[in-house]
């Protein structure tokens, strides 16, 4: 099951702020808009006043200057225009005397009192002179109105639609600029690998950061002291017994050549085989201290097939084995790689050990060093999955009759894990019915 997605701080952050800045300036918009609607009321309000009042003395003397009976009349327009206020002027019969030229698209209504009315679709303002007998009806179309709102309300609007991605882009790279500190020591932590446990640089942090940055250092002060004190133990304990164990050995053999045949000399025999054993574990423990440890890692590439040759050499003169190992790697040298070729001689060499010591007799062990990897492969009982990751562990070993500490792998594991390889184990081995396979790959390195 995939582990769920994280959302990153800045993600978070830069989210909320954009979604606040838009929220605020909607919820501004919306209060200026009621605001501004109350002002346009008020302006259209005093301009219909005033066009009322404006009108009824011109209208007067208009209707003095008349002669009898002649109908209603219509105001020109000077020019041709839209008229938003049009005004009607009526008697006190409700006969109308004048009115503006768009005055009959507005349908204003009579008899209405002198003062502000709203119906469904018009603002009125009426004003009556001489005695009730004139009457002057300024109106406005609500629609108008309506829409002065709503393009003022969205003239504060429009700019919200450039303001986001401005905001969000200003808000990613202030959060950038803010963050740099806690993504560089994010960094730093996730860097720490190849057994380096050095303290994370606390520089530049925010106070909210600082302890956790301590915290970190702390808990990495703690476990460099736990792995140096136990691969101290280790490297000590076995370093201090190779010589006693020698010695037990040398006074062993010495033993075994002066005892006649019988059974004091196979007693001395199994306690000369019970000290080789622990030589050999003790020696297995210094280098599984040494993986464990730094310095697996050379200053500058090199090829990794001579460092090979040399171990199966020498694995040739101990045992007299290497006419059972099938050899193959490229002509070039094999693969470049900035391991350091003793850390590379002990991983291979326990590697070809172990197959040797695991394998089918009379089957060969393979071999295969190429440009980014090396494999080593053997015939031999088929090891179960359930405890196939468990021989990576010191002292795991499979279901083998054949006698060894489980520290080989152990070892192989620890000297890829601090040299930044990747150890793959296999049972079968691919393409086969049997056999075990280990497989370290390389990461490519230029040849200079």
């Amino acid at each position: 099951m995939s582990a769920p997605r994280r959302w990153s701080l800045g993600r978070r952050l830069g989210l909320w702020l954009a979604v606040s800045v838009a929220a605020l300036w909607l919820a501004a918009a919306t209060v200026a808009g009621l605001v501004l609607r109350h002002e346009i009321d008020e302006v259209f309000d005093s301009a219909l006043q005033e066009v009322a009042q404006r009108v009824l003395p011109l209208a007067y003397s208009e209707l003095l200057a008349r002669e009898d009976g002649a109908g209603a009349q219509h105001m020109a327009p000077v020019g041709p225009h839209r008229e938003f206020i049009t005004y009607v002027v009526r008697d006190a019969e409700g006969r109308v005397l004048l009115q503006s030229s768009d005055a009959e698209q507005m349908a204003i209504p009579a008899g209405l009192t002198p003062g502000f009315h709203t119906t469904a679709r018009l603002r009125t303002y009426t004003e009556a002179a001489v005695k009730g007998t004139i009457v002057v009806t300024a109106a406005e179309d609500l629609g108008h109105r309506a829409a002065a709102v709503r393009r003022a309300v969205m003239a504060l609007i429009w700019p919200l639609v450039a303001l986001v991605p401005i905001a969000l882009g200003g808000v990613w790279l202030t959060l950038r600029l803010i963050l740099k500190p806690v993504l560089a020591f994010r960094q730093a932590i996730a860097e720490r690998g190849r057994g380096n446990l050095a303290p994370v640089s606390e520089q530049g942090l925010p106070a909210e950061m600082a302890p956790v940055a301590g915290a970190v250092n702390a808990l990495l002060e703690r476990l460099r002291g736990a792995l140096e004190a136990e691969r101290g133990f280790a490297a000590n304990s076995a370093h201090e017994l190779r010589t006693p164990i020698a010695a037990a050995l040398a006074q062993t053999q010495r033993l075994m050549a002066e005892l006649p045949a019988g059974p004091e000399q196979e007693r001395a025999r199994a306690i000369a085989g019970a000290l080789r054993r622990l030589s050999r574990l003790s020696e297995k423990l210094l280098q599984l201290a040494k993986a464990e440890g730094a310095g697996l890692l050379a200053e500058t590439p090199a090829p990794l097939a001579p460092v090979l040759r040399h171990v199966i050499a020498d694995l040739d003169r101990q045992s007299a084995r290497a006419g059972d190992i099938a050899l193959t790697m490229t002509g070039d040298g094999g693969p470049v790689s900035d391991l350091d070729p003793d850390a590379f001689a002990v991983l291979v060499r326990n590697l070809i050990e172990n197959a040797l010591k695991h394998g089918t007799p009379d089957t060969p062990v393979h071999v295969r060093l190429i440009a980014d990897r090396l494999e080593v492969a053997n015939h031999g009982p088929v090891v179960p999955a359930d405890r196939l990751a468990l021989l990576l562990r010191p002292f795991e070993r499979g279901p083998t009759g054949a006698d060894g500490s489980g520290l080989g792998l152990a070892i192989a594991a620890a000297i890829c894990r601090g040299a930044g390889l990747t150890l793959e184990i296999a049972s079968p081995m691919p393409g086969a019915a049997d056999g075990f396979s280990a497989v370290v790959r390389f990461p490519r390195q230029a040849r200079s």
